[in-house]
């Protein structure tokens, strides 16, 4: 084994499109053991993964640690690295982590047709196979079901080095973490404990800065209400002291002028204000010094009405191919105008080629449905933000306020050039909320997002009035916003055959 630590010294990292660095003067050491890394979407979470594991330099500063480093990517386009001797390796320790993780001789040859899923168990455990001394893991349960999930926390408990790994997964996270970093530019902090652990500490501190403030902020306004008295009252006392507009002849106003001046009673009231306003300049100090970070409105009106169809879509009962001999078949399936639906199943069990069999039968015109997909590749993304960059005010307004309110800040996105794969998917949704859809099919909208994300993507949709099919392995998700179940199971009698069933 190489250094069981890594440390960043003083790391800043900027990339060429971008005016601010992304990551800048971060001092940070990490020892073995899983540390999560919680922000929000483009806040920086996988670029640090990516210094940690050498396949980014640093701007300045140095980052050290052991040699022997694997990140694995959020996004599973490509074979994994090593994939093949992975797959060759009759080693006892490698038939157990294959069988462990469901994963097949054939994948190798079929990539292509693998579900996200599965390509996500293939990644995580080529990489697990290594046994490298860091490994920094972006996403690892993005598409997959309950029981590959389970199955992955299982492999991943058992990794012994340095582990860093970026998740929307709450349970995967305090199942799995000793340590957190909350990543909210320009600071890093890092709690000990489990995600649920860390947050209520982040919660606790900003709580603390907040009554701080609002005690500081107090004390200045009542400060500045008593100068203001005292201003007023010490121009009154100059009045008294001046002379001007007294009768030459008036020998006893004079006088008085004189003794007012002599015994300093008048002045006592400037001198205070002299006093005051110093306590106020260090009042004023304080309020500055205690500045709590700005917070951002969150949730979206999310626009929407029913169509005035019967029906948005009818598919008649059928089969449909999965590839290999396999089959799906499926009842006649009917969608109304304001009907919630969940597509629930396994991995492989066809949810995403029914999705676009539906998808390819619909007669309503494209404007008013809104398609998300599992995954965008990096050129539809970058082509996707180009295309946004272009919009007119008025729409780009529209579009940066929709991703702006789901936790990403709009000037970080603008400058980049390739978006993050959750980045794209808030662009993606807010383009087809501009619509207003009569029906939205979204396939796994949770992935790829930040925890604040999910929860206002899930108070925007539970106000959106028209048709929603939702394809998702997030139970408490699909509870709260669907009412009606289509179930694709394995046919018992037939391993070949996938059933869907209707429930509710």
């Amino acid at each position: 084994m190489g250094k069981q630590f890594i440390e960043f010294n003083k790391v800043s990292f900027a990339y060429e499109t971008q005016s601010e660095s992304t990551i800048k003067d971060l001092t940070l050491q990490l020892s073995a053991g899983w540390t999560g890394c919680v922000g929000a979407n483009g806040v920086g979470k996988s670029t640090l993964l990516q210094l940690a594991a050498g396949e980014l330099q640093p701007s300045s500063g140095k980052v050290i640690g052991p040699s022997q480093a694997i990140y694995c990517r959020q996004r599973t386009d490509f074979q994994p690295e090593n994939f093949e001797a992975f797959l060759d390796d009759s080693r006892r320790e490698a038939c157990i982590l294959r069988g462990r993780l469901g994963i097949k001789e054939g994948w190798l040859y079929r990539w292509d047709s693998l579900s996200h899923g599965e390509r996500k168990r293939a990644q995580v455990g080529a990489a697990l196979w290594q046994q490298p001394d860091l490994l920094a893991i972006d996403e690892p349960t993005n598409h997959l079901d309950t029981d590959a999930r389970d199955t992955l926390l299982g492999a991943l408990k058992s990794y012994r080095g340095i582990g860093l790994i970026v998740s929307h997964d709450k349970t995967l996270m305090d199942t799995l973490c000793t340590y957190c970093l909350f990543i909210d530019p320009p600071d890093f902090r890092l709690f000990p404990g489990n995600f649920s652990q860390g947050w209520k500490q982040v919660r606790r501190e900003a709580e603390t800065s907040e009554k701080r403030e609002l005690q500081a902020r107090k004390e200045y306004k009542r400060i500045d209400r008593e100068v203001k008295k005292r201003r007023s009252e010490a121009a009154k006392a100059d009045r008294k002291r001046s002379k001007r507009g007294i009768d030459k002849k008036d020998h006893d106003a004079k006088e008085k002028k004189n003794l007012a001046r002599i015994t300093g009673k008048d002045a006592v009231a400037g001198k205070l204000l002299n006093q005051l306003n110093g306590r106020a300049r260090q009042a004023r100090e304080r309020l500055v010094s205690l500045s709590v970070k700005k917070t951002y409105d969150t949730g979206i009106w999310q626009e929407g009405e029913c169509s005035n169809r019967n029906t948005l879509f009818t598919l008649p009962a059928g089969e449909i191919s999965l590839g290999e001999g396999r089959i799906l078949s499926h009842p006649k399936l009917e969608m109304k105008p304001a009907d919630r639906i969940a597509l629930v199943g396994s991995n492989g069990n066809g949810k995403s080629t029914l999705v676009n069999r539906i998808i390819n039968s619909l007669t309503l015109t494209d404007d008013k449905v809104t398609y998300l997909p599992q995954e965008i590749d990096q050129s539809r993304a970058a082509q996707i933000l180009e295309e946004v960059k272009k919009l007119s005010s008025e729409k780009l307004g529209y579009v940066m306020t929709f991703v702006n309110r789901l936790g990403t800040r709009p000037p970080r996105l603008l400058e980049s050039v390739l978006p993050s794969p959750g980045e794209i998917r808030k662009i993606m949704l807010a383009l087809g909320a501009a619509h207003v859809p009569h029906l939205m099919i979204l396939d796994e909208p949770t992935n790829h997002l930040d925890l604040l994300s999910v929860e206002c993507l899930k108070e925007s949709l539970a106000g959106y009035p028209a048709g929603l099919l939702l394809v998702s392995h997030d139970a408490e998700f699909l509870e709260e916003l669907t009412e009606i179940r289509w179930r694709i199971t394995i046919n018992e009698s037939n391993p070949q055959e996938c059933v869907l069933e209707v429930e509710g």
